[in-house]
């Protein structure tokens, strides 16, 4: 075959060119936990000594707050002159932080940025840090979605998971957000250590007695450099997992979610913008510890990493070199990560998305594509590119047929 039709002349050398910006994002973090989980492979660090929940004690609060915004204004060159359409407060246990010091940074934010005028503001909670008056003072600030770390409603499941709450802290950390959110979220896991099909189905049903707006509900999963990779636990097998997966999807759809993301179910229209934007291979601008952006300009996408430690973050903010790494994405790198993050939204996408979002044409990944959907993994109809029921189970082996050498 002559690959000269799959690869006109000059289409590797041609320069990017953007028409449209993507939507941008920004993700804040907060790299504090009580005491990190062993499943954990997040960017968190324990404070120590305890922090005091009524004041945000033994966070260096104040001073992490002013770097933040220190960090934002020295990135506002690269993003001038565009709005953003989310804000996600993530971690780390951001609930640590007191509602004044949340004021603080979402009052900051708004000063420096032009915010959409119905943005989504997440922030993420856990249950064992939370204080009857705390919710009230987030939504107070201006965060207008929770998104609370649950994991299971079994005791002894929550213990293995070395989670700080009880099943009782759970519920009462939901009952306080359905009193001062309208929006919030709810994340669970299965195929937790020893968990059987009857203990999962529970935990679902405990939290579908909440009615959330949106469901989180992952898959356990040993990640390198963490407690669980080095000293594993005994984990429910492949067909026992797999039957938690299909008992959870049935349950959700008989109560109205939307199943539209690999891990993220839905009530009608609640589904999270922040995440969708990621999916949809949007732009995201992150400012904190350890904090990932990827932002996109007229002839190039570049991704940024800044320092993971919080006080050597600290120190580099005060420098004014906060940002560790920075790199431009090869063409190789667009179509592989386009495909990474659109295919595990199960509608898919449009296929203009990817040539809007990557400034690529489709005819880059033809051959991928085409092997993607002979082994049944993918379909393309009606101009959308999406997995299938098999692709979205072995989503692996579907993202592999994109991988450059």
């Amino acid at each position: 075959m002559n690959t000269q039709i799959l690869q006109p002349f000059g289409l590797r050398s041609t320069p990017l060119t953007f028409k449209i910006m993507p939507p941008l994002a920004l993700y804040v973090h907060i790299p504090w936990c009580v005491r990190k989980c062993p499943y954990c492979d997040f960017n968190s660090h324990e404070a120590k000594p305890a922090p005091s929940l009524s004041q945000g004690g033994g966070l260096p609060e104040e001073a992490y707050v002013e770097a933040l915004l220190r960090d934002l204004e020295s990135a506002l060159p690269l993003i001038w002159g565009r709005r953003v359409v989310s804000v996600f407060i993530g971690g780390g246990t951001p609930s640590l932080l007191s509602g004044a010091a949340v004021e603080r940074l979402l009052t900051g934010l708004r000063m420096r940025l032009t915010l959409e005028h119905d943005a989504e503001i997440t922030l993420e909670a856990n249950p064992g840090t939370v204080e009857a008056g705390r919710f009230a003072a987030y939504r107070d600030a201006g965060v207008n979605r929770l998104s609370l770390g649950i994991q299971s409603f079994n005791d002894a499941h929550l213990k293995a998971l070395g989670r700080i709450h009880s099943a009782d802290e759970a519920r009462h950390a939901i009952e306080l957000a359905q009193r001062h959110f309208d929006n919030f979220n709810l994340d669970l896991m299965y195929a937790l250590p020893q968990q059987t099909l009857a203990e999962a189905e529970a935990d679902l049903r405990a939290a579908l007695s909440f009615a959330p707006p949106h469901l989180s509900y992952y898959h356990l999963t040993l990640e390198p450099n963490t407690l669980f990779a080095h000293q594993p636990p005994v984990l429910p097998d492949d067909d026992a997992s797999a039957e938690m997966q299909q008992r959870i999807g049935e349950l959700m759809a008989a109560h109205g979610y939307r199943h539209y993301e690999t891990s993220a179910y839905a009530q009608p229209r609640k589904h999270s913008r922040h995440n969708q934007n990621y999916w949809q291979f949007g732009d995201y601008l992150g400012i904190g510890a350890g904090a990932h952006s990827k932002l996109s300009f007229h002839d190039k996408v570049m991704r940024q990493a800044r320092h993971k430690q919080p006080q050597a973050y600290l120190d580099a903010v005060a420098n004014g070199t906060q940002v560790q790494s920075e790199h431009t994405l090869s063409r190789d790198d667009l179509s592989f990560e386009f495909m990474m993050n659109a295919l595990r939204l199960n509608e898919g996408c449009d296929a203009a998305l990817f040539e809007e979002r990557t400034s690529l044409p489709l005819l880059l990944i033809r051959r991928e594509l085409a092997e993607a959907e002979r082994r049944g993994l993918l379909v393309q109809d009606g101009g959308r590119i999406a997995p299938t029921e098999l692709g979205r189970r072995f989503l692996n082996d579907l993202l592999a047929i994109f991988l450059k050498d």
